[in-house]
């Protein structure tokens, strides 16, 4: 693995050379080219850094919605709450790096070696956080939505919040973990193969959770009805739909991402895959666009917590004035 691709977890790391002992610092003048000898498409950092503060506003808004509103305290919402603080990870390391760079470029921050390393090492750790605890949430909502429809009668009994709390400690637990482990290791292309496969097998997952849930879902939802209980098939239909778009968000924004995590371990130093790699930074504006979309997805699904977002928003600009 070059250089140029050893910080794959890191924001825009990846499109600059350091080398503090010659004066070369963070910002790479637009157009230069990278160590694969071809352009990199240059994108402002001022827009990285718009992006990042409006995303983490819209998911530090979702994540107070949540533990404002009694209502939303279910534990649907609360491993949505997490999928918000992924989110949010995205969003802080995004805005703390571009900060950075903004700074080192004006001459306003002296940054040393060890200085830059430390960053890159935390920066690294929170994207790489970040993306393993979207998917394993994913996951979790996936199987929650599944218990809702098929195990509707034995729900609260299965899904507790005791064991929501518990699950939401093992994911976080083990992103971090995780996550630390492949920093260490990044030279490593077995790595990259882990987070790839990772993300396979959760789309896997995912996919034939989904399979059975709408396959069965008309016969499940005749039996709910003659119970008397198609509200609650409805509910639980409109999350498992609610899901589906997340899912389909997240691979549109994170799919080009992981690609070009496959194609640096089959083909590095192949001409048509260093023309991918040139494309690295939109792939980033991709990513933070998750960040930015997932909100207003929970908000337009959700009428409850659209109402509290409402509210606080309201309140917000009364107490401005």
């Amino acid at each position: 693995m070059n250089d140029s691709s050893r910080h794959y977890f890191s924001m825009k790391h990846m499109d600059y050379i350091y080398n503090i002992d010659n004066n070369i610092t963070l910002n790479a003048t637009l157009g230069e080219m990278n160590a694969t000898g071809i352009a990199q498409i240059m994108i402002p950092q001022e827009l990285f850094l718009m992006l990042g503060l409006v995303s983490l506003v819209e998911n530090i808004l979702v994540v107070a919605a949540i533990i404002k509103n009694r209502n939303l305290h279910s534990p649907m919402y609360y491993f949505i709450c997490c999928l918000a603080v992924s989110d949010m990870l995205v969003s802080v390391s995004n805005v703390v790096e571009t900060l950075f760079m903004l700074l080192t470029e004006h001459g306003l921050l002296l940054v040393t070696a060890k200085m830059l390393q430390h960053l890159d090492n935390v920066i690294d750790i929170m994207i790489c956080s970040s993306v393993v605890s979207s998917l394993s949430f994913l996951c979790t909502i996936a199987a929650d939505r599944y218990i809702t429809i098929f195990y509707a009668l034995r729900y609260h009994s299965i899904m507790t919040t005791q064991r929501a709390v518990a699950i939401i400690a093992v994911v976080w637990l083990t992103s971090i973990t995780s996550s630390s482990l492949f920093i260490v290791y990044h030279t490593d292309n077995a790595v990259i193969a882990c987070l790839v496969t990772f993300f396979g097998l959760t789309l896997v997952f995912t996919a034939v959770l989904y399979l059975h849930m709408f396959i069965l879902a008309h016969v499940h939802s005749r039996r709910i009805m003659a119970l008397h209980k198609s509200r609650r098939q409805a509910t639980s239909m409109k999350g498992a739909i609610t899901l589906t778009i997340l899912l389909g968000v997240f691979v549109i924004c994170w799919g080009p991402f992981f690609l070009h995590l496959i194609l640096i371990l089959i083909c590095p130093t192949n001409p048509y895959c260093k023309c991918y790699f040139s494309h690295f930074n939109l792939f980033l504006i991709l990513i933070i666009c998750n960040s930015l979309i997932d909100p207003l997805i929970y908000a337009y699904r959700s009428q409850e917590l659209r109402k509290t977002l409402k509210e606080m928003i309201f309140c917000s600009w009364l107490f401005a004035m």
